[in-house]
């Protein structure tokens, strides 16, 4: 009596003996694992740094560029007054002028050293006043706020800044990696000659270049750059932002001699600055359920093809005893060594190919427990697949088959 347990050594022969097409299935099967589980771990980092807070009161924030025309305009005395009726605006928490909007893509970067002999490390600037920390709605974990003698105004002339500054957590760590991120208080950070001490650490806060690997090495200077735009960075009491925004258009348009530009919500910020990443964790998963579909039809294709070219040799089995249970057995037990081979051969092309990212984009490594989930759902997909063909197979009648030419 027939048994599919004793079939083994024949599929291997039968493999063997026709084996262009087991060849370019298992082929496929290997490319489309290499590429759909870097595809997964792209997903998965994007994925990460989309939900990465900005460690800013993004729901309730927002910012607006100000931009004097006149001969006579004083950009000086207009700061100071747009600053204090901004605070003083119902709804308001508080305003500051900065330099930059953490998130948005541009901004102000410096390089930095411990000491001369360390390597130069880059950070994110933001330049703010003794209303900083409470404008951004960042936890000081550390050392001690800027007061208003602190503050310097200035042209943006590198000597012109103060000696003072705080760090994020991650920026202590980096710019002290054997030490405690406590270490960093009180000590000294060089750029170029000038000297600046860590008055105070910070939890977190995002420089302006999300996909920036320095992303959360920032700092705070107490500085307020006449040079250049004029930002003003605006927190709300939970809810009121949008009718706080229409308040603060209306109050700083009365001044008629500048204009109001570019106001937008950190929100709108957070979807732009995401909005690459976003769109190519879509179109990675699009090829991803391409490529599996694409894989899919092709074992299909391969099984039915067999099943047809089988037909007398299949009802033959059938008419020595073979139950149709032994009959999808035998397609399902062939697939599985099919896609043995070719998630075998994945594994190998899907190292290869993370490494060649990691090189040459500057991605992370393949997590190891993706090429074993990998290689398990490619080989259920296959078994999936052929589960079809398989019960067409078991379904052709001994009598039938033994009359097929």
């Amino acid at each position: 009596m027939f048994n599919a347990r004793y079939e083994f050594g024949p599929i291997i022969r039968a493999l063997m003996r026709n084996k262009v097409g087991a060849v370019l299935i298992a082929c496929q099967i290997a490319v489309t694992m290499s590429i759909v589980v870097n595809a997964i771990a792209i997903i998965s980092q994007r994925s990460d740094a989309m939900a990465t807070q900005s460690g800013v009161d993004e729901a309730n924030s927002f910012y607006l560029t100000s931009s004097g025309f006149a001969p006579d305009f004083n950009k000086s005395v207009t700061i100071e007054t747009d600053l204090r009726q901004l605070r003083q605006l119902p709804g308001v928490l508080d305003a500051v002028m900065l330099n930059e909007a953490p998130i948005s893509g541009f901004g102000t970067f410096a390089g930095l050293k411990a000491d001369k002999d360390q390597e130069l490390f880059y950070v994110g600037v933001y330049m703010v006043d003794e209303h900083g920390l409470n404008a951004l709605d960042v936890e000081l974990i550390a050392g001690e706020n800027f007061t208003t003698t602190d503050v310097n105004w200035n042209q943006g002339l590198q000597s012109e800044w103060p000696n003072k500054i705080i760090i994020t957590q991650a920026m202590a760590l980096k710019a002290f990696p054997d030490q405690q991120w406590q270490y960093a208080l009180g000590k000294n950070l060089f750029m170029d000659d000038k000297m600046l001490t860590v008055t105070g650490i910070i939890d977190q806060l995002q420089g302006a270049w999300v996909n920036w690997r320095s992303v959360e090495h920032t700092i705070l200077t107490p500085q307020i750059r006449l040079a250049g735009p004029t930002y003003y960075y605006i927190r709300t009491e939970p809810g009121l932002r949008d009718p706080v925004m229409l308040q603060v258009e209306e109050m700083l348009s009365s001044n008629t001699q500048r204009i109001i530009l570019d106001m937008k919500t950190m929100t709108q910020t957070r979807q732009k600055s995401y909005r690459r990443d976003h769109a190519m964790v879509q179109i990675l998963i699009t090829v991803m359920s391409i490529l599996t579909l694409v894989t899919a039809f092709g074992i299909v294709g391969l099984a039915n093809f067999n099943v047809s070219r089988r037909t007398k040799q299949i009802g033959t089995k059938r008419a020595l005893g073979a139950s149709r249970g032994d009959i999808v057995r035998h397609f399902m037990l062939e697939n599985f060594i099919i896609s043995v081979v070719g998630v075998s051969l994945g594994l190998v092309l899907s190292i290869a190919l993370n490494m060649l990212l990691v090189e040459y984009f500057s991605l992370a490594k393949l997590p190891t427990y993706l090429l074993p989930l990998g290689m398990v759902t490619l080989c259920l997909v296959g078994q999936l697949a052929v589960l079809g063909p398989a019960r067409k197979a078991a379904a052709i009648s001994p009598a039938v088959a033994t009359r097929t030419v």
